[in-house]
């Protein structure tokens, strides 16, 4: 099975024929009858094999001083040279160098025909994928060396410990324990796919349902239940909704409850480290609902201009709360936005954690030793409610939901592929199932018996020195609170 990369020119395709030997090397491809030129390259990697760089055929590297100027230090300037004239666009046969406009941003083309661009394209971009819903490898398509038989099952025991996380974490909060609950349900195949792909150096800016990635990195199940429950173990000091999680050890910033303001802040963190020449990138979460924001837009269009080292992970999980995505957009879904800023794309089945895997870990890749931005678009389908304040059934059908939950489930499909591999069975099942649950349990029980930050804690890190007019409400909030003690929690130390 192919994996199609869409270039960053919206005239420019590169597909990358993936075979039993290797993810092959980049090709031009017809689409919709119209002859793309391939720009892009991609590592390849066989099953026998490590990945190894294909030089791209644009020639330059980036300069190691950055110029405001796109042009003076970026591999767009040569790009903005190169014909994209297409022999089925009724334009002229021949790219004529005394027929253009020697513009700002790069030479433009005259025609004397005039053609207006449509808004969509008859073919929709395939999505990539490995496994076929029954666990089998597709024909064409390879697994990397890396997942072997520890790798595949520290992933698959990562995603049922997410199963059962959320499982245990939504009955809490049904049961008045926590105030507020989000769950990854039938979405645990991106999270641990990607976060398998990454490097512990790579900056991390999630949104809500990444509650694998932060397993992947060790961020352990107390942690998890210190933060839902906002007691002193809570690194964010019970300022925060549950669920917003984050850590400077684990190199995850903290979960915002707006939507998208991660998106710009990603390309900022991306472009510091491109200025520091790190070897690392920054990979960032969001849904498609949040493509909708303005933030979304701004985001992209900065990482592409200053070619930051940032990967744009969207889960395109059909549903934004109750607006399905055909009330969103009427582009082709989120991985042509991408073309639409000059950002290299992808779309991926994002409930098969090999491809996920395979497309995160070629991106990071790219987006390191190219420097540039990769959006990645992961298809999939939120399986949960959107939140514990949600009731999905009111918009959608059920048997749509159970279908999903069912036939497409991400974790059964990669529990088929270890199993048939020999490296699973029943008994392994049960028995990780109920050592996870148990772990759970414990973990929610020393939350709970934790005590809570003291009320002080509502005033500090913020500033070096607390200012007057802060110590002030200070004040006057501990007398409101010694006067109507029944009004306030009884376990917040005042």
């Amino acid at each position: 099975m192919g994996a199609v990369w869409v270039s960053r020119s919206t005239r420019c395709i590169a597909t990358s024929l993936a075979s039993t030997t290797k993810i092959g090397a980049v090709l031009g491809r017809l689409l919709n009858a119209s002859a793309y030129h391939s720009t892009a390259s991609l590592p390849t990697a066989g099953a026998g094999a490590g990945m190894r760089e294909q030089k791209p055929e644009l020639s330059g590297k980036s300069a190691a001083i950055f110029s405001p100027r796109r042009f003076e230090s970026m591999k767009a300037a040569q790009l903005a040279e190169a014909p994209c004239y297409s022999s089925e666009d009724d334009y002229d046969d021949h790219y004529d160098p005394n027929r253009t406009l020697d513009f700002p941003g790069g030479r433009v083309p005259f025609t004397a025909q005039m053609k207006f661009i449509s808004e969509a394209t008859d073919r929709r971009i395939p999505c990539y994928r490995v496994l076929d819903d029954d666990g089998y490898v597709l024909p064409g398509s390879t697994v990397f060396e890396q997942v072997r038989q520890e790798m595949a099952m520290k992933m698959y025991s990562a995603m049922v410990t997410v199963q059962t996380v959320d499982t245990i974490f939504y009955e809490a909060q049904r049961q008045g324990r926590l105030s507020f609950y989000l769950t990854s349900f039938g979405e645990e195949a991106i999270s641990i796919g990607s976060a398998a792909a990454l490097s512990p150096d790579d900056v991390l800016m999630l949104q809500y349902r990444e509650l694998g990635v932060l397993l992947w990195r060790d961020f352990s199940l107390q942690e998890m239940a210190n933060q839902c429950f906002g007691n002193k173990g809570d690194y964010g000091k019970g300022r925060q909704m549950p669920i917003h999680y984050g850590s400077n050890k684990h190199n995850i910033l903290t979960i915002s409850s707006p939507l998208a303001t991660q998106i710009p802040q990603a390309a900022g963190v991306a472009y510091s480290l491109k200025m520091d020449q790190k070897d690392a990138c920054v990979v960032t979460y969001f849904g498609d609902g949040t493509t909708s924001e303005g933030d979304f837009h701004a985001g992209l269009n900065f990482a592409a201009v200053m070619e930051a080292p940032v990967v744009f992970i969207c889960r395109n999980n059909g549903w934004a709360i109750s607006t399905p995505v055909s009330e969103q957009f009427r582009s082709d879904g989120i991985v042509t936005k991408g073309q639409g800023y000059g950002i290299t794309s992808i779309r991926v089945d994002g409930n098969d954690a090999l491809a996920v895997f395979n497309a995160i870990r070629v991106a990071r890749e790219m987006a390191i030793k190219q420097q540039k931005p990769i959006l990645v678009e992961a298809m999939t389908y939120r399986v949960s409610h959107h939140s514990t304040s949600d009731d999905s059934t009111k918009y959608r059908p059920t048997e749509e939901i159970e279908h999903w939950k069912t036939a497409r489930s991400p974790v059964a499909r990669f529990r088929k592929w270890i199993q048939r591999h020999g490296w699973w069975s029943d008994d392994h099942e049960h028995q990780l199932r109920g050592n996870i649950r148990k772990q759970v349990l414990q973990a929610i029980q020393e939350a709970e018996k934790m005590e809570k930050p003291s009320l002080a804690e509502l005033f500090t890190d913020v500033y070096d020195k607390v200012p007057s007019n802060l110590k002030e409400q200070e004040r006057l909030l501990r007398d409101i609170v010694m006067r109507h003690p029944k009004d306030y929690p009884a376990d917040v130390p005042v």
